[in-house]
């Protein structure tokens, strides 16, 4: 990405820093194998760089929806719908998301009153301090703790139809996720032979395609009957050697609010190479489309 975004850049006026980074990762799969392989020698990117550098800061067309929430772009994760066929089924789902938000929210919001009443049994009263004042204080922390309408933990996307009806988990990735290349995590183990045929979603010249940025939850066809979502990687599964960049498994909406949250945080990791059991059509439609 480094040594050739700007000239692709240069080359593809106004498509955006995601169908860039796109193009420059097709160029290195191109590339012969063992060039590829040449490229374990080179010097890492050093984070500071990649942070700042123009193919992670330049704009996209979508950052509006798929930006780091620290951007001022509200939800953790996207729902993308690519089904519009059950209009009913849809709106169910969506009020059964808008009750998860609102149930997680309270609970969080219960936890932090509890939290500051026990901080304020601790703290010794101030007799000689202005009384008007802190009561001013405290009525404007309480508006601040705790806001009437709380942010969303998805950001839910419908538009363009046209381009979202029934696309694959890395069209959905490539779309609103970065694409970025790494080695592979886990080298196949003793006795193992690497997969064949080779593909960048899982392992070429122990090179693997990822991607980066705010977790994907795919309604299709089939959410219309079980008011699920394809959760979908945005990596392989760590420790696990022929799992796939793009997988996924179907989380009911009912959960996936506290699976948001709890991801996001760092709290929980999802497998999807072990018991959490990966969509195998999903993962043949996915490896297809990649070498095409």
């Amino acid at each position: 990405i480094k040594t050739n975004y700007a000239t692709v850049k240069a080359c593809y006026p106004g498509e955006g820093r995601r169908k860039w980074r796109i193009r420059v990762a097709q160029q290195f799969w191109a590339l012969p194998s063992g060039e590829r392989l040449a490229y374990a020698q080179t010097t890492p990117v050093l984070p500071t760089e990649v942070e700042n550098a123009a193919y992670t800061t330049d704009d996209d067309p979508l950052d509006s929806v798929s930006a780091s929430p620290s951007n001022d772009v509200s939800g953790l994760g996207v729902v993308v719908r690519t089904d519009f066929t059950d209009e009913p089924a849809w709106q169910a789902f969506l009020v059964k998301l808008q009750e998860g938000e609102a149930e997680f929210a309270s609970a969080v919001n219960s936890e932090s009153a509890h939290k500051e009443e026990d901080e304020d049994e601790s703290m010794d009263e101030d007799e000689d301090g202005d009384d008007e004042e802190a009561e001013e204080d405290e009525e404007n922390e309480s508006q601040t703790s705790f806001p009437s309408s709380p942010p969303p933990i998805f950001h839910v996307l419908t538009t363009p139809a046209s381009s979202l009806t029934n696309i694959s988990n890395l069209s959905a990735l490539r779309l609103l996720n970065d694409v970025d290349i790494r080695p592979i995590p886990t080298p196949p183990p003793p006795g193992t032979k690497r997969l064949r045929p080779a593909n960048r979603l899982v392992d070429i010249d122990g090179w693997q395609e990822v991607y980066r940025g705010k977790m994907l939850w795919i309604y299709d066809a089939r959410s219309n009957m079980d008011q699920c979502v394809r959760v979908v990687s945005q990596t392989s599964a760590s420790g696990v050697y022929g799992s796939a960049t793009a997988d996924s498994w179907r989380a009911r909406v009912s959960h996936i609010c506290e699976l948001q949250v709890n991801v996001a945080s760092g709290a929980m990791s999802i497998d999807f190479g072990g018991m959490d059991r990966w969509d195998y059509q999903e993962r043949v439609r996915n490896m297809a489309e990649a070498e095409q």
